[in-house]
């Protein structure tokens, strides 16, 4: 058979960062330190996810995945399938594949270990935003964050980690559930739930060496994914690896259905040609997977890049934008939902940020029309011109704390792109005191608002850092 793996890999971090100090501050008592990631009010685990995937398909214009597979525990959607938004996003052709796996934390291992033994190249999504009860642990190590992973055969090109085989081990026991009706999750007792992990991942250790023939002194990274540390902690102990992949729960936190592949996005950065990465993906019983880094990858942004250049959120934003602080709305109407006739015959435009350019003069125009406002060209002649990852100018900019908006003030911009075409488009990732004229910006594709249980979908721009 034709060796399988990761041809490549990406993750995205949410700009903002909440210090746990300050939930600290707010309840007058706790230690945990360092920071979580966190989601803006116009973020979701479909933007997020788009983000991950577009970063990973930078500069390979010619990877034409058959599938895309959106894995989550928290989707926009429910029945409709949230993969289709990312797929039209990312432009990819009609003939591509879309589908969600969703529901349980392990959704995302269990998607990379379909992937590895399919016979197709398929670009897996694992995002997902954390939602916790205010001074509850999980509102304190969580964390928001994405990652893809683009599964493929020799064939398809340069691996950049074979996969060389794993073992699982399943069990039915209560260890953290959530009803489809709540936000937050219930966990049972930890050393109930650590004295059942542990035996189940000595057996499926053993299992993974021997399917991968390999030895426990050969493994030069253990990758623990769980939600449980005290159980991390013991099997780390156990196992006896001497190479512990840092978890980012000091800088990002635990990512859920995410963290399988962020952190395996992370032991891929890190890892030295030929070593060897065990996943070991404690939940509802165990998955190992063991891979072996043999390629190098180029023009994806690194995770510590993008936790270096994180910016802060206050305790009370980040209670309203996790929907724990109700306030009261802007006294301006709230929108309607969007027209779905309209939608599609948009899509290019609104998915795809796909402008159209002058067949004559390549004038661009924002948004896209049929006639140019120049007659030297021909009209229905226009050209498709995508514009998503154009570097842009702010031109002038308002502050409006008057228009409705879930996250107010909004700031508004007009920006000229590189190579031409301008749009009066929002800015979001800033504070109204760091913006500025000549500001560089780079699109970014956003949630403006929700009504009637329909998300409408579009772009922003956000600062280039």
């Amino acid at each position: 058979m034709t060796v399988r793996g990761i041809l490549r890999a990406a993750g995205y971090v949410p700009y903002r960062r909440l210090d746990r100090s300050a939930i600290n501050d707010f309840f007058g008592s706790g230690t945990s330190t360092g920071q979580r990631s966190v989601a803006a009010h116009d973020e979701d685990t479909v933007t997020m996810g788009f983000e991950a995937a577009r970063s990973l398909l930078s500069g390979q214009e010619n990877s034409q995945p058959n599938s895309i597979w959106l894995s989550t525990a928290n989707p926009p959607y429910m029945e409709k399938t949230n993969a289709n938004v990312i797929h039209s996003a990312l432009q990819l052709p009609e003939e591509t594949q879309a589908f969600d796996f969703g529901g349980g934390l392990k959704s995302g291992v269990g998607a990379l270990k379909a992937a590895l033994h399919s016979s197709e190249q398929i670009l897996l999504i694992h995002s997902d935003i954390r939602n916790g009860l205010p001074s509850g642990d999980d509102e304190r190590n969580s964390g928001d964050a994405a990652a893809a992973l683009l599964v493929g055969g020799e064939d398809d090109g340069t691996l950049l980690a074979h996969y060389l085989g794993g073992s699982t081990v399943t069990k039915e026991f209560i260890d953290r559930w959530r009803s489809p009706k709540e936000e937050t999750s219930k966990t049972w007792e930890s050393r109930f739930v650590e004295s059942t992990y542990l035996p189940l991942v000595d057996r499926a250790w053993g299992k993974a060496l021997k399917n991968a023939g390999l030895e426990t002194e050969d493994i030069n990274t253990l990758v623990l994914v769980g939600q449980n540390q005290r159980v991390k902690k013991q099997v780390a102990k156990s196992l006896g690896v001497e190479e512990v992949l840092d978890d980012l729960s000091q800088t990002i936190g635990n990512s859920g259905s995410a963290e399988a592949a962020m952190l395996l996005v992370s032991a891929l950065e890190n890892a030295e040609l030929k070593e060897k990465i065990a996943l070991c993906v404690i939940a509802d019983g165990v998955e190992i997977l063991i891979f072996e880094k043999n390629g190098i990858q180029e023009n994806t942004t690194a995770l510590q890049d993008q936790i270096i250049k994180g910016g802060n959120v206050s305790y009370r934003k980040f209670l309203q934008w996790k929907g724990m602080l109700p306030v009261q709305s802007p006294n301006r109407p709230t929108p309607t939902r969007i027209s779905a006739s309209a939608a599609i015959r948009e899509s290019e435009w609104k998915h795809g940020f796909v402008a159209s350019k002058g067949d004559q003069t390549g004038l661009i125009h924002m948004p896209p029309s049929r006639v140019s406002v120049n007659a030297e060209d021909e009209i229905d002649a226009m050209g498709q011109e995508p514009m998503g990852n154009k570097i842009g100018t702010v031109a002038t900019f308002t502050v409006d704390h008057l228009v409705y908006s879930e996250n107010p003030p909004v700031i508004f911009a007009v920006v000229d792109f590189v190579g031409g075409g301008r749009i009066p488009i929002e800015i979001t990732d800033v504070d109204p005191d760091d913006v500025a004229i000549g500001m560089e910006v780079t699109p970014t594709f956003r949630k403006l608002f929700t009504a009637d249980g329909i998300h409408n979908y579009f772009w922003k721009v956000r600062p280039v850092r």
